[in-house]
């Protein structure tokens, strides 16, 4: 996914995680304690503003059956409620790849500091690739409409070794971006540099008061002319 204006913040690969122990994240509706959405496959978009925290996701579903592929877009449909991603804390400490040691949560612009437990944040925006097998992948596109949220492949696709470099998968990746819905995206601004601490050679010396120019002095205030 490229870096633009509609999602500048991290982009983390939650399921399948096979290197991390404990529990990986997984999608809810809010107060519930049961019932959990566990993707096939799941990329999480962090927010990189802690004033405003939030998640989007990116789910891979495989779907054997016609009845498995109706559940599943079920739970992805819209509705009036939030759907939340669950963020366990052993996951947030562990490393993103097996080969590194830095933890996820460093790499996660949302976080100033090592969080002590759990982050639950709410999916701002969703977006699912459904695999299907040959035979329901080809009546899907003959008779059915996806929704917005929605896109299609072949489930060979998804299992074929090196399928990332398929160009077709490659394209159908790309227009699930949120900034794919734009005809064109404003440039990130450039991030502004840390105040440098000030040269030695501004300081006022010790012990000799700094001579103000008179026009330094605020317009707004005069000095009383002397009676008599």
């Amino acid at each position: 996914m490229p870096r633009n204006i509609k999602q500048p913040g991290t982009w983390l690969r939650a399921r399948p995680d096979n290197w991390t122990t404990g529990t990986q994240p997984f999608l809810k509706l809010p107060g519930s304690r049961h019932l959990r959405t566990l993707p096939d496959g799941l990329w999480l978009h962090f927010s990189h503003d802690p004033g405003d925290p939030y998640a989007d996701i990116l789910c891979i579903e495989a779907c054997a059956s016609l009845t498995n592929l109706l559940d599943k877009r079920s739970r992805f449909a819209p509705s009036t409620g939030c759907m939340q991603v669950f963020c366990p804390h052993p996951w947030l400490l562990g490393p993103s790849l097996p080969e590194t040691t830095v933890p996820r949560w460093r790499l996660i612009a949302l976080f100033s500091t090592e969080p002590l437990g759990p982050v639950v944040l709410p999916v701002r925006d969703i977006r699912v690739v459904y695999g299907l097998r040959d035979e329901h992948y080809q009546g899907f596109c003959e008779s059915q409409m996806p929704a917005a949220h929605e896109f299609f492949c072949p489930m060979e696709a998804l299992m074929q070794p090196e399928g990332d470099k398929n160009p077709a998968m490659r394209a159908l990746m790309a227009r699930t971006s949120a900034g794919a819905n734009f005809m064109q995206l404003p440039e990130i601004p450039p991030e502004e540099p840390p105040p440098t601490a000030p040269h030695a050679a501004a300081e006022p010396r010790p012990g000799r008061p700094r001579r103000r120019h008179p026009s330094a002095f605020n317009t707004m205030y005069t000095i009383p002319r002397r009676c008599g």
